[in-house]
């Protein structure tokens, strides 16, 4: 399943956090991806990948106070001090855990401002340029996180080309693109030179490719041919975790 991430955030959520890697490699992955690993220490995390010889390829920067309703600072002109400190540590657990991307949340206060939002992204994206790792975006859908600041593809192109920097590129997710945008696989043909990572999952219900009306037969035979980055399973399973990965036995068999 080289080609496949599953994200510990979402999949196997049965188990404790750091139970989930285990739970991975018994189901076959090499990779694995997560949105906040922050609660944890290094150790306790790099622990988990070599005991179960996993690989975590993305991570989320602290997004604020997630219980509090932050969903990011990035775009927050009263909160730039706390964002380049939230840099300072996403880009300290990306080192000691081997991670080479790191999504950067938007936010949802009524204050954001597309302009802080690019400077925010160039001072990330130059810093962790330093250290070979790449800054994505994301738009994310107003139905599932409402107010969020970036939640328009074309929107996220402005912005990359605005901050025009090499590592800074847009993470797509084809469950959030179908909600904004409809016909989400049109869209990543339309964008796809500027996508450095890509999600998955259903629509209606966010479960795994499957359980929704998306084609998703078509959308990842498209991706075998065309797209050569890693596929993130960042999906709700609808019944148990295990029994989600039916799908993907298909399709990789």
């Amino acid at each position: 399943m080289n080609n496949f991430s599953v994200n510990l955030s979402t999949v196997f959520t049965e188990v404790p956090f750091l139970d989930r890697f285990k739970k991975a490699r018994e189901a076959g992955f090499d990779l694995v991806e997560c949105q906040f690993p922050y609660a944890y220490t290094i150790e306790e995390v790099r622990n988990e990948l070599k005991l179960n010889d996993l690989t975590m390829v993305l991570s989320n920067l602290p997004p604020g106070h997630w219980e509090e309703g932050d969903r990011g600072l990035a775009a927050d002109p009263n909160r730039i001090e706390e964002f380049r400190k939230s840099v300072e540590i996403g880009i300290r657990y990306a080192k000691g855990l081997g991670v080479k991307k790191i999504h950067c949340m938007a936010g949802v206060h009524s204050s954001n401002n597309q302009n802080v939002f690019i400077e925010n992204l160039s001072f990330a994206g130059n810093a962790m340029s330093k250290h070979g790792i790449n800054l994505l975006i994301e738009p994310i859908n107003s139905f599932d996180m409402p107010d969020y600041f970036l939640n328009d593809i074309r929107q996220a192109e402005e912005i990359i080309n605005s901050v025009d920097l090499p590592n800074v590129k847009l993470q797509f997710d084809f469950y959030h693109i179908e909600r904004i945008h409809g016909q989400a696989l049109s869209f990543f043909q339309k964008y796809a030179e500027l996508v450095s990572h890509v999600q998955i999952a259903d629509n209606p219900g966010r479960h795994e490719p499957g359980t929704g009306e998306m084609n998703y037969k078509e959308i990842l035979l498209y991706l075998q041919k065309h797209y050569k980055g890693i596929i993130g399973l960042e999906y709700n399973p609808q019944g148990k975790s295990a029994d989600s990965l039916a799908w993907l036995k298909e399709v990789t068999s």
